[in-house]
């Protein structure tokens, strides 16, 4: 028979779940909270065995910490340092050959007993490879085995068993990133560098795209003399299909801009036949460089509420131009 619950057992179970919700939150919460007053010399000590690594990091665990252990492994090659996971169950059958005197072997067990992992500690030791533990014993078998290791230990887990691992694993990745980040700052792991171990994503384009990858040259850029008239500014404008107009001196130098809102602007205050552009346009307008990061002109187009933008060189001159569609079509917006 089923028993339909009553929208009063739905509430009380709702409530018990948010409340739930919020402890485990807490839980895991003051595990980081703990583990970061315990960073101490062993932690820049590891810093300094990375560094100093002539090879990769190999990190491994088995189980959640295996889980763990891949998302560092991602962390670290991502900002910098060279390093993959090897799954601790797999190590002693064949994987072991991925290992090399040059590498450091990060080993990751919350009870530092881990069969599976200490069984391959002897060939990595054997080898010469530096090794650093994350465990949350450390008095363990890892631990007293490990070159450097790493205390991850929480006072409960977030489960109501106190079984499941999640505090605990909660807090290794923590420190894992504490490493990675400290690796990226010492090697002076930049913007660049991270686009260039990002480039298919958004986040590539965004750090990896230019101005001058996006913006239209030669005579793609709408631009008239400073003697030119308006009707000459608005033929140009309606030929280069941009929304406006670089207004240029004799060298070649931006003096100003006339868009399609200065065009509505003044149309009913001045002859349209016989107004010159000096008299109606936009002086000293808004401009960037061709080196910049696209992603600054989008900022820079939100932010004073304009729609292109004219490129010029450091001496002021205009070699480009571009607005918000050109940015789209890049996928830099």
């Amino acid at each position: 028979m089923t028993t339909v619950a009553t929208s009063a057992d739905q509430t009380e179970a709702g409530v018990r779940s948010l409340e739930l919700a919020r402890e485990v939150l807490r839980i895991e919460a003051d595990a980081v909270a703990e583990l970061a007053k315990r960073i101490d010399g062993r932690f820049a000590a590891a810093v300094d065995i990375v560094l100093a690594c002539g090879g990769r990091v190999v990190v491994s665990g088995i189980g959640k910490s295996g889980h763990v252990a891949r998302k560092i492994a991602a962390t670290l090659a991502s900002t910098g340092t060279p390093a993959f996971f090897v799954h601790a169950a797999e190590a002693s059958h064949g994987d072991l050959g991925m290992i090399t005197r040059e590498d450091v072997v990060v080993a990751i067990s919350y009870s530092g007993e881990t069969d599976e992992l200490l069984a391959f500690v002897p060939m990595v030791k054997r080898q010469g490879a530096k090794l650093i533990a994350l465990t949350g014993n450390p008095a363990s078998a890892l631990a007293r085995e490990a070159d450097v290791a790493l205390d991850v230990r929480v006072t409960k887990e977030a489960c109501p068993l106190n079984l499941a691992p999640t505090a605990s694993t909660t807090a290794t990745l923590a420190l894992g990133d504490a490493l990675a980040v400290a690796l990226l700052d010492a090697r002076g792991f930049g913007r660049d560098d991270f686009a260039r171990s990002h480039p298919g994503g958004t986040l590539g384009r965004r750090l990896l795209t230019h101005v001058r990858d996006v913006m239209r040259t030669g005579d793609d850029v709408p631009a008239v003399p400073v003697s030119a008239s308006l009707p000459d500014a608005v033929v140009e404008m309606s030929e280069k299909r941009m929304g406006m107009t670089g207004v240029l001196d004799a060298d070649g130098r931006v003096v100003g801009i006339f868009t399609d809102g200065d065009l509505r602007r003044v149309f009913d205050k001045v002859d349209f036949r016989t107004a010159g552009i000096a008299a109606v346009m936009t002086r000293n307008p808004r401009v960037i460089g061709p080196d910049r990061l696209a992603v600054e002109s989008v900022e820079m187009m939100e932010r004073h509420k304009v729609h292109g933008m004219l490129v010029v060189s450091e001496d002021g001159r205009l070699v480009g131009a571009l607005n918000i569609h050109d940015l789209l079509r890049a996928k830099v917006v």
